[in-house]
This record gives structure tokens, sequence and C-alpha cells, in this order.
């Protein structure tokens, strides 16, 4: 997609001659059910009013990381930024909450441009099904069997036979989630890699995933499938009993993703891998 001369500019480190720096004048909040989120969005609301959604130029989400991947994945072809202010637990993709001082704040962010995984599913009744993931696409085994699932990268077999619990691709953005619970790597958010990381695998036992280029296509078939059924899951969507699962980034969406100066996201990664 091509972005606006004002959204081109977030990404320079400076301005071309006459270009004005972005400002924020339509603010659109949207916020968890949760009192504290609430309760925000009431302060916020009658600080700073609160743009249709369709007239905003920015979106702040009020709540978790869950509701920073929802408000991601339900604007997704508009590239409008989105700037998450943390009413949640974890909050590792929002920053911290302050009434104060908004529309100074959203105009000194630092602005993170990802793109998500794009996942083609067929199903063992033949049908075909598509879903984007902000964070990962992950293939988990249904029942008490163990999965098994061929690996192929660019059209070439990798791994003949995984067994396992599962699977999972997982962007820079997605690889401080699922990813770094099942041990995979973590990646720097300007990195132009992907992550391949096993779930609990069987054989081969010592196997520890791949780092992948960013334009990998990856496809996994899932082996003996009416015994061993595999379920696909796109960030929150999923599809069950699954036969071929092909994933690959879709660099024509931009989620734009917006950070208080000095604590980008990239930084949050980086500091990430030094936690004990």
């Amino acid at each position: 997609m091509c972005l606006s001369p004002a959204l081109a500019w977030r990404y320079s480190a400076y301005a071309p001659d006459g270009m004005e720096l972005m400002k924020f004048d339509k603010i659109a909040f949207v916020a968890t059910d949760v009192p504290e989120a609430q309760e925000a969005l009431k302060t916020l609301t009658d600080r700073y009013g609160n743009a249709a959604p369709a007239e905003a130029d920015v979106f702040v989400a009020l709540g978790g990381d869950g509701l920073m991947l929802q408000t991601l994945h339900k604007h997704m072809h508009r590239g409008i930024p989105i700037y998450g202010m943390n009413r949640g637990s974890v909050g590792f993709l929002m920053n911290e909450y302050k009434p104060d001082h908004l529309r100074e704040r959203l105009e000194a962010a630092e602005i993170a441009r990802l793109h998500p995984l794009r996942a083609h599913a067929t199903l063992a009744n033949g049908s075909e099904h598509q879903a984007l993931a902000i964070n990962e696409v992950s293939l988990l085994r249904e029942t008490a069997q163990a999965a098994k699932i061929r690996i192929s990268i660019d059209g070439k077999v990798r791994m003949a036979e995984l067994s396992c619990d599962g699977v999972l691709v997982a962007t820079p953005a997605g690889s401080t989630a699922y990813n770094l619970s099942a041990q995979g790597p973590i990646i720097p958010i300007d990195a132009a890699l992907l992550a391949l990381t096993p779930i609990s695998a069987f054989r081969p036992r010592r196997w520890r995933g791949a780092l992948l280029s960013h334009r990998a296509k990856v496809r996994f078939e899932i082996l003996e499938a009416e015994k061993r059924p595999v379920s696909a899951v796109a960030d929150h969507r999923e599809f069950r009993d699954v036969v071929d699962v092909r994933v690959e980034e879709d660099p024509s969406i931009d989620l734009l993703m917006m950070f208080d100066e000095g604590h980008s996201l990239d930084e949050r990664i980086l500091t990430e891998q030094f936690l004990f």
C-alpha cells in the first residue's frame, strides 16, 4: 500500500523541505471493558474528544496486548497508526498510561511498520480458508496423539516428518509471545526474519527450529491426518482438521504501531533478551 506523505515522513530521520510533522487532531479511542480501561476512556474523551473511527488520524487503544492485536486486525487495511496505553496486564505492545499531553506524545512517537502473515489452510473436507496473523500462525494437535507434520520451505522439503505437539511461524513482533514460550528465538523488530519453532518436539527430539527469511514460503502437510488431527490458528482465528497449511508474509499490508520516544518496540525486544 502507498503511505500518505505525512505517514511517509514518520519513517524518515529528517523531513523533506516543505513537509510538516504529522498532526493528530482527530483521535479515536477504543477500550476494553475492565474498569481501569473504562475510567481512562472517560478521562481521555473528556480532554481530547473521541473522533469517529472513519475520520480518525490515529487510534488510541486502552487495554492490554490483546486489545492492540484486535485493533490492528480491525483496521488492518486502513494504514492508520495505532498507539496503545496499558490498562491491562502484560502490555508488551503498549505505552505507559498517562492522560497528560497526549497529542505531544503522539507527535513525538516512533512508528514501527510491520507486515502480517497470511495463512492458507486446506481442511480435511476440501474447503479452503485464509487468515492474517500479526503474532504467529501455529499448528496444534487436537487429540492425545502427537501430530506428524512435513515441513517444506520455498517448495523444498526440509523436514520429512516432525512428531510434536505442534509448530509455529512467528513474526518479529510475535517472537516474544507464544514463540518465546516454546523456546523460540527473540527477533529484533527490524530483522527481515521469521521464526519457525516446534512445540514440544518428540522426533527429532533435539530440533529447536529455524530462522527463515521474511520472504520464505512455508508449507505444513499433516501426515496421518485422520488419526492425528491438527488445528491451525492465525492469532485468534482457528481452523480445525487441517491437512495443508501455507504461510507467508503479506508485504502489501502495513501495520503501524506507535511507541513513545526512547521506548520503541525494537528497544523492548532487545531488553527482553537480557531478562532472566
